[in-house]
């Protein structure tokens, strides 16, 4: 197994491609701690996960909010003192926008990059020190194909995640003579509950656009992120690894 025994915590983790790479985690043999926007859904989660795979250990909480220096470190501190260890971080929590630049509010603006940036670097932070500690640990962000290929409206967001990139090859050459390796998984188009109501007809001019033809599944996003997360890849840090089909917009 390719994780097994490792402790992995996966922000964003009760749905979509945080929910996936809980499933894949577990699947390798990994202790899994989920984080969720609100304690109910994390423990619906967690309910879910133990049910698909029993025996396993999966724990879900909530620091609220993610973004607050001082609740994740209390959460993850707490996490360390149980397990001793933490060796993953996979920073999948954020949010889309497609607001109109002459429509932003402060509001929509600070809560974007609160969840999208902030709350990356305060979970990142929480868990470094123990890292260090060890000699090893891998951190792996969440970022998009809209990065470095923009989008027609929400101008937030791929600044958000082109602060990913940023954050992540930055971070990567900190500390990698620490043993700690950081990369970050680029998704493109990808079906999670944000698209399960447009109508196909909507979506097929977008496969159209995507050279391998099809629109990503959360479990191709979720393999990367194993891989990334395993052994395998050893010898890869800053990297933005895209998982999009190819697809250039």
């Amino acid at each position: 197994m390719k994780l097994k025994d490792k402790v992995c915590i996966v922000t964003g983790g009760s749905g979509g491609i945080g929910y996936a790479v809980c499933e894949r985690f577990l699947s390798e043999g990994a202790k899994v701690v989920l984080t969720s926007i609100d304690l109910p859904s994390a423990l619906e989660a967690e309910k879910q996960l133990k049910e698909k795979f029993p025996g396993s250990t999966v724990i879900g909480i909530a620091p609220t909010p993610l973004w607050s220096f001082s609740e994740t470190e209390k959460a993850f501190k707490e996490i360390y003192e149980k397990f001793g260890r933490i060796d993953v971080l996979v920073n999948n929590a954020g949010t889309s926008d497609e607001t109109a630049f002459d429509s932003y509010t402060e509001e929509i603006y600070d809560r974007l990059f609160n969840l999208n940036i902030k709350a990356m670097f305060a979970c990142t932070r929480a868990v470094i020190n123990y890292m260090e500690e060890k000699g090893s640990g891998v951190i792996i962000n969440t970022s998009s194909v809209v990065s470095v290929c923009g989008q027609p409206k929400g101008v937030a967001y791929p600044a958000s995640k082109s602060a990913v990139n940023g954050f992540t090859l930055s971070l990567a050459r900190e500390v990698a003579k620490k043993g700690i390796r950081v990369n970050a998984v680029a998704p493109g188009v990808t079906k999670t509950t944000m698209l399960k109501d447009v109508p196909a007809r909507m979506l097929e001019p977008v496969v159209q656009m995507i050279p391998l033809k099809r629109i990503g599944e959360a479990k191709d996003v979720a393999n990367a992120v194993l891989f990334l997360a395993s052994d395998e890849a050893s010898y890869v840090s800053g990297a933005v690894l895209n998982v999009d089909g190819l697809v250039r917009f």
